[in-house]
This record gives C-alpha cells, structure tokens and sequence, in this order.
C-alpha cells in the first residue's frame, strides 16, 4: 500500500512538471507568485516595441484578441502572426492563443472570405440573426463546422498559434435566442459546436491548447459538454471590486474549485469595478484608472486565491481593446512571492480562508472585505 502511495505521489509530480515545462501544449505553471494571464488586442496597430517587452516579460500565457493590428495590416491573422513571433522572440516559452468566435461571424479575418454560403443562422420565421451587427453561424451545417475547425488548424499551422480560445460558446442558449429559435434548433447548433470543437481537435493536435469562454458542471449545459473535449476554460465574470449576488458568487467558488482538481486550465477573470462600457471612467486619464483598478485588486485577488488551482491564471483588466484597458498596468501584489497553497480553502459561512507558504488569504464574499498578509 505504501508502495503505491509513494509511486503515486512520484507519478503526479512528474505530471505536474510536465505541465510547468509546458512540455505537452500546457501553459507554463509556477506557484512562485500570482500566475497570470493576459487577453488583448489593438485595432489599430501593432504593439510596440515597449509592449512586446512588457507582454513577455510578464506574461507566459496569452490570448491576442479578435482585430488585432486589422487596420494596417489587413487581417487579424496578419496581425496576429506579428505579436506571435515579436513575444515568442522575447519569451520562447510563452503559449499564445488565438481567438476565434464559435457562434459569430465576426469580420476582419482573411477566412471570412471563405465563410460557406447560405452558412448564417436565420430564426424559425425566416429572419437574419445578428448581433452587434455581425450575422450567427449556423453550426447544425457540416459545411460551417468545418469552415471553423480548419481556420482554427491554419491559426496554428500557419500564424503560430499555441492554441484557440473558443469563445462565445454558450450564446445559442440564453433566453433571448430561445424566443427566436425553436427546442430543436438549439440542440442542432449545440450538438453542431461541439462536434465542431472534437474535429478541431483532432485538426490542431493534442499539444495545442483549446481553452473555451464559459464554464459548467451542469452535464445539461453546452459549457460541461465541451469541456470533455478542451483543455479549460474562462470564467470572464467572476468577481469585480465588490461581489455582488454572494449566493451566485459561492457557487461560483465551489464550481470553480472543483475544475480545477480536474485538472483543466482555468483563466479567473476579474474586474477592478468598471469596464471599457463605463463612458465617463474611461474618460478619465489613464493613471487616474490604474490607481483605482490598484485600490480595488484585493478583493478580486483574495477570491482568486481561495480558487486556485495548477494552471489556475489571474486575469485583472477592465476590457480588451486598445492600449489602456490595464493589461499594461502591473501591481505590486503580483511580484510579491506566494508559494504553494498549504491546503483547501476553508468556509465559515460566507467567509472564506486560505493558506499559502508566503500569504494567508481571507475574504467575506458578503460585505467585501478581503485581506492578503503576506510573508517573505
């Protein structure tokens, strides 16, 4: 019995040094201080010199978004391509992904061209769907399916992508969609996604990484579903500065924890209480909301510690777009050292602890207090 403990023992920590080798596709992983990840794009432009060094600098895991360096470059492939060889140059080991919306035509790609006709997505009266002016794929046809699996494979093959971030994957279910598509349709596109999803996978290889937008473990929902299939997901709205519905939030944390001692990847996206929605914020100059994203990241982070898992990674930005939506922000709580977590978090109502070798985390999910001491 003590034998095979031990050999038990030895085999997970060969696993997980496998994974923070990131020697089979998985991002880079260490307990060192606050893993992170970052999500971005700019429209405009290429990122500067200065970025590229900032992104790779701090940053082994990566998803270039939708658009990026479209407008002097042509494409997002094109410009996609660019800030993977720029940070690769600079960080060998980072994984960068590349976005690809799994419901939506979204336009500035070169693969557009090749969008199957007939391929959109029409209600149950005949009638064109849309959102933010961009027409739904109509994933119940092959032809679309694998349109999307095989751009995805070009990302990989040809702009050096480590992987997908598959997003938008739950958009053909919520109740709006449910009042314009029938029962049957909805189970067509849902069973359409994730047959997509399995013929990309078997196009991108098991060594890239397929990380999805949404995360579930109801077995009824599309998001359990695909991650049978991914390697893990992004929760995108999990916390901001204070925490809103705390018994919304409490299963959350109790779904969360339990992907990840599955195993899977998992992106913790967090909110500094404002985003780029917020006209009047985003009005005020960009130190003025560095400073606030700075004053409002222990709650955020706190409830990320209580979470995390291996290849758990903090995001902390307030959007995606453009240069000063905070990826380009730092805080002195990530360079601060961390160490492994020393067990579970521990609940007392709605207040959680959790230790770790250099910081003892609380937080009370009711009235937002929250509480990081660390230790050198």
């Amino acid at each position: 019995m003590r034998l095979i403990l031990a050999l038990s023992v030895v085999l997970a920590l060969s696993v997980q040094a496998l994974h923070a080798a990131g020697a089979d596709g998985h991002p880079p992983f260490s307990w060192g201080t606050v893993p992170v990840y970052a999500h971005l794009a700019n429209m405009s432009e290429d990122f500067t010199s200065e970025q590229h060094d900032f992104l790779a600098e701090h940053f082994d895991f990566i998803t270039i978004e939708k658009g990026h360096a479209k407008r002097n470059r042509g494409s997002t492939e094109k410009g996609f391509a660019i800030a993977v060889q720029e940070i690769k140059k600079r960080n060998p080991k980072a994984k960068v992904l590349f976005y690809w919306n799994s419901t939506i035509k979204i336009g500035g790609y070169e693969a557009i061209d090749d969008f199957p006709k007939g391929g959109e997505l029409v209600s149950k009266d005949g009638e064109p769907m849309t959102i933010f002016s961009c027409p739904f794929c109509d994933l119940s046809q092959k032809e679309v399916q694998d349109w999307w699996a095989d751009t995805a494979s070009v990302a990989v093959r040809e702009c050096g992508a480590d992987g997908i971030f598959i997003d938008a994957v739950g958009k053909f279910s919520i109740n709006s969609r449910r009042k314009v598509l029938t029962p049957e349709k909805i189970e067509a596109l849902n069973d359409g996604m994730v047959a997509m999803v399995k013929d990309t996978r078997g196009k991108v290889g098991p060594s890239k990484l397929l990380i999805q937008n949404g995360v579930s473990i109801d077995p009824e929902n599309i998001g359990d579903r695909l991650l049978k299939v991914t390697d893990g997901a992004m929760k995108e709205h999990f916390v901001s500065a204070q925490p809103g519905n705390k018994e919304q939030l409490a299963e959350s944390i109790e779904m969360l924890q339990e992907v990840g001692k599955s195993g899977k990847v998992l992106v913790i996206k967090t909110w500094p209480g404002f985003d780029w929605r917020n006209k009047e914020i985003m009005k005020k100059p960009r130190e003025e909301r560095a400073k606030m994203a700075r004053e409002a990241i222990t709650f955020p982070l706190a409830c990320y510690l209580i979470v995390a898992e291996p290849y758990s990674y903090f995001c902390y930005t307030w959007g995606y777009q453009g240069n000063d939506t905070g990826t380009f922000e730092w805080y002195p709580e990530l360079d601060k050292p961390l160490g492994p977590p020393q067990g579970d978090a521990k609940r007392d109502g709605w207040k959680y602890t959790r230790e770790f070798a250099h910081a003892s985390v609380y937080v009370d999910i009711e009235t937002g207090e929250s509480k990081i001491d660390w230790r050198e």
